[in-house]
């Protein structure tokens, strides 16, 4: 009899002795299975954010007909730290305003004891007091979307949470060009990248709006040219920006912080690594927002 590798055809073996070699076969495919998945599982998890912070609305302030600066202030701000330049801070933006449930952090994301995803948006810490506990952020309204709805209706007493600060720009103080580039919803990170940047810096500015009325006033910078490029009317968003940077002149030396719509900061990044050959360290492109669904997470 030809000898047989399972149990189908082997009379001599009693059958409980069949079942009992597949249930353990079974027990040790299920092992390996939650053995692979918790491999994952732990590869997958991400670094725990700071945690979030309850404040109130102090003041909204508009800085032209897009955009407006909204002021965040209370006592859980103490020992809040800006962080770097372009930075960020998540912003939880509570469906009741003058009530905040706080969601904690399960392994990837935040999510309330129900499971739900929270309400999470995510922009640049503009300026930051500790002495009066008050933290400035800005939100180009969009015309749509979540934050650009808190933007248009919040008001004085309103309660949201803020966790941070994210990753921001580290500048190399020995670099002497820089080229900054984004369109309005970069403007807050564009303004402080100005502030920080070495004075002997020659920086480049290029900024694309989408109407002549978002023009800001920039920090003064001694070596800084601003550009001011405004989308043309039925052209997609990013347009304008990606032309600007594709035909800018960089130094061998320069760094490049670039950041606006998902879809043109990806055009930006393929023409400054594969195009120009420029180093992938020498770069921060960041997509802040997409076309046609609002935002990656309407940061500003």
């Amino acid at each position: 009899m030809v000898a047989a590798t399972n149990c189908a055809r082997v009379d001599d073996v009693p059958g409980w002795v069949c079942q009992a070699r597949r249930e353990r076969a079974c027990r040790e495919r299920a092992l390996r299975v939650r053995n692979r998945c918790a491999v994952v599982s732990a590869i997958r998890a991400r670094r725990e954010p700071p945690p979030f912070r309850i404040v109130e609305v102090a003041r909204i302030e508009p800085r032209n007909p897009h955009m407006v600066r909204i002021t965040l202030t209370g006592p859980m701000l103490h020992g809040f730290d800006p962080g770097l330049p372009a930075a960020s801070v998540r912003v939880l933006l509570p469906g009741d305003p003058t009530e905040v449930v706080l969601p904690t952090w399960a392994g990837n994301e935040f999510l309330f004891a129900d499971g739900s995803r929270p309400t999470i948006r995510t922009l640049t810490p503009l300026r930051f007091k500790p002495g009066s506990l008050e933290l400035d952020v800005e939100v180009v309204r969009h015309g749509n979307g979540i934050l650009s709805a808190w933007a248009d209706t919040a008001r004085a007493g309103d309660r949201v949470a803020v966790s941070g600060t994210g990753r921001g720009y580290e500048i190399d103080p020995a670099v002497r060009s820089f080229l900054l580039a984004g369109d309005e919803s970069a403007l807050p990170a564009i303004c402080m990248l100005l502030r920080a940047l070495p004075p002997e810096a020659e920086v480049q500015v290029l900024i694309e709006v989408r109407h002549p009325d978002a023009r800001l006033e920039l920090p003064a910078h001694p070596g800084a040219t601003i550009q001011w490029y405004q989308l043309e009317a039925g052209s997609t968003p990013g347009d304008s920006l990606v032309a600007a940077v594709t035909s800018a002149q960089l130094a061998p030396d320069a760094r490049v912080w670039a950041a606006g719509e998902a879809a043109a900061v990806q055009r930006i990044r393929h023409h400054l690594f594969d195009e120009r050959g420029l180093s992938r360290s020498h770069a921060v492109v960041r997509g802040y927002w997409k076309h046609g669904r609002g935002s990656v997470s309407e940061t500003n």
